[in-house]
Parts: structure tokens; sequence; C-alpha cells
């Protein structure tokens, strides 16, 4: 009898550490941004999927002085709207190779739209490489998944 109790408690621990596992390697919740060029944090996003896509908002500014900011460089509906509670990506579609693409990455503080792709580390599931173009250019940034006890 101790000896089924014993094998059920591991059987439970190997399942539980199984679905740590797992979580961890999505691209989907909260993940913290750096600005790559100055080492601030910026802000905690949440990717999340709907409709089988994915899609990101921004559920808290971590940048002091920054916590109110509206979007004053936009245009149309997104005009003088507050930048917590903003989406700024939309309608990304995962390919075969497990990158997602789309054409909407919003950067509220230049106020302007890039097509990206989003993928996990090859190295560290607990970093994402977000990378916007504009024409040929482009620039990587890389997000830190936001662990939640």
């Amino acid at each position: 009898m101790k000896n089924r109790r014993t094998y059920n408690k591991w059987i439970g621990l190997v399942c539980f550490l199984c679905c740590q596992i797992t979580l961890s390697q999505t691209v989907f919740g909260k993940w913290k941004t750096i600005d790559d060029r100055n080492g601030v944090n910026k802000a905690i996003i949440e990717i999340y999927e709907e409709d089988g896509l994915m899609h990101a908002k921004v559920v808290k500014i971590l940048e002091e002085g920054k916590k109110d900011a509206r979007c004053t460089k936009c245009e149309g509906e997104r005009k003088d709207k507050p930048v917590l509670g903003m989406k700024i990506m939309e309608d990304f579609e995962k390919n075969s190779k497990g990158i997602y693409k789309g054409d909407t990455l919003f950067d509220p503080e230049k106020a302007m739209t890039f097509k990206a792709k989003v993928w996990l580390d090859e190295e560290n599931k607990n970093r994402l490489k977000v990378r916007g173009y504009l024409a040929f250019l482009y620039r990587t940034q890389t997000w830190h998944r936001v662990i939640e006890e």
C-alpha cells in the first residue's frame, strides 16, 4: 500500500513537471520588453490566441514616467488613446516552422506599423524574438517571459 502511494506521488510530480515544460514552450503568455538600445524595461505584453491567430496587447507599462502614456503621434482611432491596453499585434499566423508572421506589429512610441515575425529563441524558450520589418530593413528585439508565481 505504501509503495502504491509513493508511486502515485511520483507519477503526479512527473505529470506536473511535464505540464510546466509544455506551457513554457509557447509564445502565449506575458513578456517583458526591454529597449535594445538603452536597456530600459518598457512594458509587459500579453500574447494570446483568438480565433486561431496570435494577438498581443500592452498590459503593464514599466518605464518610469510613462505609466499614463497616450499615443499622441497616432492617427485615426488610436489618436490620444492610452498605450496601456492597446493592441500591438493582430492576426499573426503560425507557419510550419513554428514562426508567427503578420502585417500588424504596432509601435505606439513611433506610431508606426510593421510587418513582423515572432518566434521562441532556440537556446532559451523563455526568450521571444520579435522582428519588425520596414521594406528590406529589420530590427529584432528579445522579449523575456514573465514567470508568474
